[in-house]
């Protein structure tokens, strides 16, 4: 009994010898741990700085400032290990660094996939932070592009997030990216009313409306379709999508109701669809 007891109390003491080693090597390795995990943050940061300002691409920016903070940590990761005393391991993780990718590229093929495409679309650039874009068949404006999702924002307020693997194999439309957008709608005249008169009144009261753009990109209108009961005109116009100050939907409402309201002033008869009845002796109307 007295050889169990002698024999437990030499174990405890040599793990307590080697805990007293391994104590301030763990606590080191948190240390560094920590300050280079501060590191990474601020660096992160730095480098989205540094690339929005000599780039003038927020997307870039943010995704190139994820990657170098990816790296850091793992290098803080490694640090740690060594520090501990696990340099083995640490050195088994380095060299068999092409086995594992081999190994966790097929156990995370979603990931890795959509991974490299951030890469793609963060270099190729289809499209900007606030560009108004369709991917996917979703509309919407550009908020993020994250290491594995593109992050957007519906018009209806909604955040979704697109896998960027997606976005790659499908048409990607950006409506803003060269800084115009065009606009149109419809107005129905009467067959009896004369168009070119109609075309230059609409012209000049989209000339006094405050948005659509008079020089770069000029106002186009014409007779676009012979209707059942109406001569329709087309509108087109321009806008500027690098002005944050203007609303797209408030000024087209502006456009339509000043354009019905000239047309109307003037004498213009702007008619609704006519339905025709037919009814025949001795037969119900049809």
């Amino acid at each position: 009994m007295d050889n169990f007891f002698s024999d437990l109390m030499v174990q405890a003491g040599a793990y307590y010898s080697e805990l007293v080693v391994f104590l301030p090597r763990l606590v080191l390795a948190l240390v560094a741990f920590f300050l280079l995990w501060i590191l990474a943050n601020r660096s992160k940061k730095l480098v989205t700085e540094k690339l929005r300002n000599r780039t003038d691409d927020s997307l870039l920016a943010m995704f190139m400032g994820q990657i170098t903070k990816i790296v850091i940590v793992l290098f803080a990761f490694l640090v740690g290990l060594k520090i501990i005393g696990l340099a083995d391991i640490a050195a088994g993780l380095i060299t068999g660094a092409s086995v594992s990718a081999i190994v966790i590229g097929f156990a995370f093929k979603d990931i890795a996939e959509n991974f490299l495409a951030g890469i793609i679309l963060a270099f190729n650039r289809p499209f900007r932070v606030g560009d108004t874009v369709e991917l996917d068949s979703i509309v919407g404006k550009v908020v993020s592009l994250e290491m594995r999702t593109t992050h957007m924002k519906s018009f209806d307020g909604k955040d979704i997030y697109i896998p960027n693997a997606n976005i790659i194999k499908k048409p990607v439309v950006n409506y803003t990216i060269d800084g115009f957008l065009r606009q149109d709608f419809v107005i129905g005249l009467d067959y009896s009313d004369d168009p070119e008169k109609a075309i230059e009144l609409l012209s000049t009261t989209m000339d006094t409306i405050k948005g659509p753009l008079k020089e770069n990109k000029s106002t186009n209108i014409f007779i676009s379709n012979l209707g059942t009961s109406t001569i329709d005109v087309t509108i087109q116009y321009w806008l500027d999508t690098f002005d944050a100050s203007l609303s797209s939907a408030k000024i087209k409402t502006t456009a339509i109701r000043q354009c019905l309201a000239n047309l109307e002033q003037a004498g213009f008869y702007l008619p609704g669809d006519i339905i025709e009845l037919k009814k025949y002796q001795g037969e119900a109307a049809t």
